[in-house]
């Protein structure tokens, strides 16, 4: 049995339909640095994620609990690294099944080269520089249908972890797309903290997370379908008040087939409708870095802190 809590709060009817009464926070794993990047593998049955300052990505079975799946995860390097945050963050899956990290200490895109089943430290790099400058430390990433990859870039990774960092080599912190050849484009250098990005259903928006205290918001932007330019961008929600008495900050996030958001921020994990109304939140007391949704997108994945959590949204 795990530990449980069941601190849910209720805003809107439509939340009903998304997480059952009898839904339980559960504890299903602990004692990590800072928890991030989950990811579920259905073939595996199988969760892994990243602990950043551990430089280590780990699995989690209903089997066996957690245990070691690849170290190191994020710097490669001979030398031991100087920052906090060497490691993995975001994890996700090109379109070949592939998996791909956001790379702290490497400060790259990468793929990792090796099965699924049986990982290995070698890794291909998708993307390392913009207009022949490193980028500071990926964070999350996204694929689209057409296979191209779109990542954010904060300085989290650096040693001093902000934009004065000596081995900081680009000015803004942006949002970047990387062609299927290959280059690289900026999309929004305007977001200070960009972090936790996703597609709405049907790929014509998309919503980016800033972890700056000073803007604690969710943005969405237009798309256009056939260049996958951005526009019109606009504050989804702001966080700013929740932001005044709650731990934690605008991080990852998820959205289901029905365009329900699931993302973490201050105080938990906040649940919005596409049109960007707070239905309810999953109340946390330590900060919540990210989620997953199972493929049946019945259950949902926490990386909170030290803590790893899963939620049986419903039957």
């Amino acid at each position: 049995m795990y530990k449980t809590t069941r601190t849910i709060e209720r805003l809107d009817p439509a939340i009903n339909a998304i997480i059952s009464d009898s839904a339980k926070i559960e504890i299903i794993a602990e004692g990590f640095e800072w928890s991030e990047g989950p990811l579920w593998l259905e073939k595996q049955q199988m969760l892994i994620f990243s602990d950043v300052p551990m430089n280590t990505i780990y699995k989690w079975t209903e089997e066996k609990g957690k245990e070691v799946y690849l170290k190191p995860s994020g710097y490669t390097g001979s030398e031991p690294s100087v920052c906090k945050e060497p490691g993995s963050n975001g994890l996700t899956f090109d379109n070949n099944g592939n998996l791909v990290l956001c790379q702290h200490g490497d400060r790259r895109m990468a793929r990792m080269d090796a099965p699924l089943d049986k990982p290995t430290a070698k890794f291909s790099t998708l993307a390392d520089k913009y207009q022949g400058k490193r980028f500071s430390s990926p964070n999350d990433a996204v694929y689209n249908k057409a296979g191209e990859l779109f990542f954010t870039d904060p300085p989290y990774g650096l040693q001093t972890q902000d934009d004065t960092d000596s081995k900081k080599e680009i000015k803004h912190n942006g949002v970047y797309k990387v062609m299927k050849d290959g280059t690289v484009k900026l999309l929004i250098d305007s977001i200070t903290r960009p972090n936790g990005l996703a597609f709405l259903p049907g790929e014509k928006k998309l919503i980016v997370a800033c972890s700056d205290p000073a803007f604690p918001n969710w943005y969405i932007y237009d798309l256009n379908v056939d260049t996958f330019e951005i526009d019109n961008g606009r504050i989804f929600y702001s966080a700013s008040e929740e932001a005044k008495t709650m731990g934690g900050l605008p991080d990852g996030l998820k959205i289901d087939k029905n365009g329900n958001i699931f993302a973490t921020g201050p105080g938990g994990v906040y649940i919005f409708n596409s049109d960007g109304k707070k239905l309810g939140m999953i109340k946390l007391e330590n900060s919540a870095s990210n989620c997953a949704l199972s493929p049946d997108e019945k259950t949902l994945y926490v990386t909170n802190d030290m803590y790893l959590l899963r939620i049986k949204l419903r039957d």
